[in-house]
């Protein structure tokens, strides 16, 4: 996600205050901080902000999470999930990483290499619905 000289390019951005419902193409470096609802097609970059609540179908080469994702992913290349991050959905891709405090709920495809890019597989189950907050007290 940077070019060659090391600094992030980032070729569109939805800040914090943005909400989009639709479908997202493009290629490059698309960084989101808003509220997304929708479906997200690259063969490049998507990171998932920290601010972020992302609620979609995605099918990326490389995906970063720092906020919260519900919906399922196919990643060609990689999905790497922060600390901060939350996803809650099944997920296909050839490499994968969690940090510490990151929370994942659904189910993996590790693919190889040569696969084709897959839809998470059939029969897995339905994403993960993120928990509802809590109520407060009175």
């Amino acid at each position: 996600m940077r070019d060659t000289g090391g600094k992030d390019v980032i070729k569109a951005f939805l800040g914090e205050d943005t909400e989009f419902s639709g479908t997202l193409t493009f290629g490059g470096t698309v960084r989101i901080d808003g509220l997304f609802e929708g479906k997200i097609e690259t063969s490049d970059n998507l990171i998932i902000g920290d601010k972020s609540k992302v609620k979609a179908e995605i099918n990326v080469g490389t995906l970063l999470v720092q906020g919260v994702l519900t919906g399922d992913v196919v990643a060609s290349k990689r999905i790497h999930i922060t600390s901060t991050g939350k996803l809650y959905g099944n997920i296909a891709t050839p490499a994968l990483n969690v940090e510490d405090g990151a929370v994942m709920q659904g189910g993996i495809k590790m693919l190889s290499g040569d696969e084709p890019k897959a839809k998470p597989a059939q029969g897995s189950p339905a994403p993960a619905q993120a928990p509802a907050p809590a109520a407060a007290k009175q």
